[in-house]
This record gives C-alpha cells, sequence and structure tokens, in this order.
C-alpha cells in the first residue's frame, strides 16, 4: 500500500500524482504495462462517451464523463513526462499560447466584425503557424483517422476557402445525380473497384450537399442509424404479435410493417 493521503476534494496536481504513483514501480501493474498505442482506442471511445452524455443533455454522466477524458491526458502525458520528452505544465502551456495566437481580436488590437471573420482569422493563423502555404496543404493535415463523413466535410470546407466550391447547392445537387448515375453504370458492368470508386464519389457527393444545407453529415447519419433501430424494432414488435416470420415473409410485407412503424411513431411523438 503507498503512502497517500485520502481527502474529500481533489484537484488536477492531485489527478497528476496520482497517475505517477500507479505507472510507478509498486504502483498498479496494469497502468504502468500501458503506452500510447495500447490505449489510443480507449481515448477514442471516451470522447464518443462524452458526446453521449451532451446528447443525452446529462449533466451528472457529462461531469464524469469529462473526467475520464482527462484522465487520458494526463495518461498519456505520464508516459512522456518518464521519458523526459515534456509535462502536464508544457501541454498547458502550449495550449494557452495557441489560443492566445488565435485570438488577435482579444488578446491583441485585431477588429472583428463577427463569428465568420474570427473563423476565417483562425483557419488563416493557423496555416501560417503550421507552414501551410495553400489549402492543399491543410487538407493533408486533416488526421485520417478521422470518421470518413467528417473528414470529407473538413475536406470541402478547405477546398472552399481556396474559393475551390459551387456557387449554390444546385451545382451539388446535380453533381451527386452525376454520380449516382456512374454508380448505377459500375453496377451494370458489374466491375468491384469501379463500383467502389463510384459509391465512394456518391457518398462524398452527399457530404458536399450536406454542407449547402447545413447539415453536419456524421450527425445527420447518426440520427439516421437511431431512426432505423427505432423503427426496426417496432416492426419486429409487429410481426411477433401477428405471428409473421421475418425470414420467410415478402419484402413488400414487411415494408407495409415498415411503413405501419413510422406512422406509430410519429403518433407517439405527438
Amino acid at each position: 500500500m503507498v503512502n497517500y493521503k485520502i481527502k474529500e476534494k481533489y484537484n488536477i496536481d492531485d489527478l497528476l500524482e496520482i497517475m505517477a504513483i500507479l505507472r510507478a514501480p509498486g504502483g498498479c501493474p496494469w497502468d504502468a504495462e500501458q503506452t500510447h498505442e495500447s490505449i489510443k482506442s480507449n481515448f477514442i471511445e471516451e470522447t464518443y462517451e462524452v458526446i453521449e452524455a451532451i446528447n443525452q443533455q446529462n449533466r451528472e454522466l457529462l461531469l464524469e464523463e469529462l473526467g475520464d477524458v482527462l484522465l487520458q491526458v494526463v495518461f498519456h502525458t505520464e508516459m512522456e513526462k518518464e521519458k523526459g520528452s515534456f509535462t502536464f505544465s508544457d501541454v498547458a502551456d502550449g495550449i494557452c499560447k495557441k489560443l492566445i495566437e488565435r485570438h488577435p481580436h482579444v488578446f491583441g488590437d485585431v477588429k472583428v466584425s463577427g463569428t465568420d471573420e474570427v473563423l476565417s482569422n483562425w483557419d488563416d493563423i493557423k496555416r501560417k503557424s503550421k507552414a501551410q502555404k495553400t489549402q492543399g496543404s491543410s487538407m493533408l493535415k486533416v488526421p485520417k483517422e478521422l470518421p470518413a463523413l467528417m473528414r470529407a466535410q473538413k475536406i470541402q470546407s478547405k477546398a472552399k476557402k481556396a474559393g475551390f466550391d459551387w456557387d449554390d447547392m444546385s451545382g451539388a445537387l446535380t453533381a451527386l445525380e452525376s454520380e449516382i448515375a456512374e454508380l448505377k453504370q459500375a453496377i451494370a458492368a458489374e466491375n468491384r473497384d469501379d463500383i467502389t470508386d463510384e459509391f465512394g464519389d456518391v457518398l462524398f457527393s452527399c457530404v458536399n450537399v450536406a454542407r449547402f444545407i447545413d447539415v453536419d453529415s456524421e450527425e445527420a447519419l447518426t440520427q439516421a442509424n437511431e431512426k432505423f433501430i427505432s423503427r426496426y424494432l417496432v416492426v419486429e414488435r409487429l410481426a411477433e404479435e401477428r405471428g409473421i416470420n421475418m425470414k420467410e415473409t415478402s419484402i413488400d410485407e414487411l415494408d407495409k410493417l415498415w411503413d405501419e412503424a413510422k406512422i406509430i411513431l410519429k403518433s407517439n411523438r405527438g
């Protein structure tokens, strides 16, 4: 047992000390064995649990999940501290300097007319600080690890800032229709490589349309997933109540149940 004073209230210094104790000899064998690579998926999972708490508007859960994300930051930082690379203070120093640098309208004498100009200045300062001379070079910096829809939207936004974009939504919709037509041709030709390629183009074009109608494509698909599950559960219940074997029933009959499920859920929402 380590010598550590149990408290009623802890702060960030306590968290840093506890993490160091867990990683040190005599601490926790599991914590001591971890590397950046071994726990990197935990970071992603904890981040999504924060999003879940936000979506549920659950402040108690949000408090807990933010703590879990903070633990990941401290965990990775402790590993680098042990190597003599950097400390938590260095991490805090870096983000403070970045915030000051990218808010010249707050910490400097730059004048802005509103949010759009703030975001434009932020992007310009970011590209200069990272030596990204073109929007193309900034596209290369968009992490490949991001969800594909989210990454597509970020890439397209950068292209827009360079003037490479449709004048209005009609151009984006026409492009989507064109890509769907090309996908149909690839399917008819039964060329697997072309099918995959054209299907990707359809998804990319859908994201393009999403930008013009001010929809977050990642959020929209998430909502569509939840909507599908909700409707399917109703279909499943209706089939069970009526003695319908879903595996043996025609898709036309199941589609009727699907339409019925839509009406039921809509009426439940009032």
